[in-house]
């Protein structure tokens, strides 16, 4: 699966007072059939992409769907696969932010009522980044609760991967063989000197906490402790492990030139710069987790030279490469996004409008270069991988074939596989 994606993150800041809206800044409630154009042009069939979580969803039993409806309508036309991200760094404002305990149930509602307007969508990424949303919303002060202490981080997480749990329940109740791609950061953290070696242990420890609970992993003792120390209760924990979806998910894992991390002795951070690479720490996820993967999000600025993009895109391609041929299970590669961004030079915590050039084609709507690189990576490799291995091929069903026979019998069967995991109490 080759994709893009057309971001919608709607965090706040400045203590509520101020919305950070992606899509509005970077002009996609305006040139949404052009942008989907974009994806013809450039030969793309897999689009992350959302709607505005905060002007869809208006209240308990409450949504305004015209926006979805034209869009999702067009993306099922053009018969292009969306992967469909319904929370993405924020709530609206009658939730409040995600400290909310009510927060995961009535997501779960809305994920519901998704499913059930658009029955032919099958792949999801219900929660966006969990890990990174908890981090800077509740540990790093930044986003909607502004929340700066270990508590305030913990429930956060709770609430954000219990919402994500709850979603993906709800959706398989309605689409049975939905897929749910995970997009999280994947993460490392190098000590710069002896004195560094614990609290970088701590961090590469905490890395993986968000897709713990998601797959009802047991967390180490010393994460659990954490846990515990912060405010999850045991029951919290164990609702994790005994709720656990993970056979119908992909390891969707992002990558960036900021996901390694230098770490000093007082357990400050600073970005190092690419030192493992995405194929080095992508093993480690997969050790952890043993699933199928998906390189979910990447992208560079497009600098002085002009070539930085398209270097960073051919070198993540190479790594992608290198851990399929090394065994690990892959099956899909996103440059994110598909236009460039915006005040992402201050991971959204000033609205400044400023244009972040990390797109395949700029605000104007015109190709960058590397833009031209990913449409021919795309063709020379579309045809190619699919040869390699018929067992890694992810069973979709296109939005034209929705309705057709084969799909109503994919749908029969999983309906099927789903009523005997509850009855034999696989999630457990």
């Amino acid at each position: 699966m080759f994709a893009t994606g057309i971001e919608n993150s709607i965090p706040t800041i400045d203590n509520g007072r101020v919305r950070v809206d992606q899509m509005e800044s970077c002009g996609h409630y305006r040139h949404w059939r052009t942008d989907f154009d974009l994806l013809d042009d450039i030969g793309i069939r897999f689009l992350r992409y959302g709607p505005p979580l905060h002007t869809t969803f208006l209240g308990v039993g409450k949504y305004d769907w015209e926006f979805a409806d034209v869009t999702f309508g067009e993306l099922k036309r053009r018969d292009v696969v969306p992967i469909v991200d319904l929370c993405h760094f924020g709530v609206p404002d009658w939730i409040g932010d995600f400290q909310n305990p009510d927060f995961p149930q009535l997501f779960e509602g809305y994920a519901r009522a998704f499913a059930e307007r658009f029955p032919w969508v099958q792949l999801y990424t219900p929660v966006n980044e969990m890990f990174i949303c908890a981090l800077f919303s509740a540990k790093y002060g930044w986003w909607n609760e502004q929340g700066t202490s270990d508590q305030t981080f913990v429930r956060a997480l709770h609430n954000l991967v219990k919402a994500n749990v709850l979603a993906m329940r709800a959706i398989l109740e309605v689409r049975a063989d939905a897929i749910f791609i995970q997009s999280e950061s994947s993460e490392y953290f190098h000590a710069e000197n002896p004195q560094a070696i614990k609290p970088a242990e701590i961090m590469n420890s905490m890395r993986f906490l968000s897709l713990d609970l998601n797959y009802g992993h047991r967390v180490d003792s010393e994460m659990y402790e954490y846990l515990m120390d912060s405010g999850m209760t045991k029951e919290e924990y164990h609702f994790f492990l005994g709720n656990s979806l993970r056979h119908h998910c992909i390891l969707g894992n992002d990558y960036y030139w900021t996901n390694e991390h230098r770490v000093s002795a007082d357990g400050h951070t600073r970005a190092s710069g690419e030192i493992f690479g995405y194929s080095e720490i992508t093993r480690q996820y997969y050790d952890r987790f043993r699933l199928p993967v998906m390189h979910t999000e990447t992208n560079i600025v497009e600098g002085p030279n002009g070539d930085e993009a398209v270097n960073w895109l051919w070198k993540e391609w190479a790594n992608v490469l290198r851990v399929r041929n090394a065994g690990v299970p892959t099956v899909g590669f996103t440059w994110y996004s598909l236009t460039d961004q915006t005040d992402w030079d201050t991971a959204l915590r000033e609205k400044n409008d400023r244009v972040h050039p990390v797109g395949l084609y700029d605000l104007n709507r015109e190709i960058r270069a590397v833009g031209r690189s990913y449409k021919q990576l795309i063709a020379d490799w579309r045809d190619v991988l699919p040869t390699q291995s018929i067992c890694l091929n992810v069973p979709i069903v296109w939005p034209s074939e929705y309705e057709s026979p084969m799909s109503e019998r994919q749908q029969g069967d999983a309906r099927q596989l789903r009523r005997t995991e509850l009855a034999v109490g696989v999630e457990s």
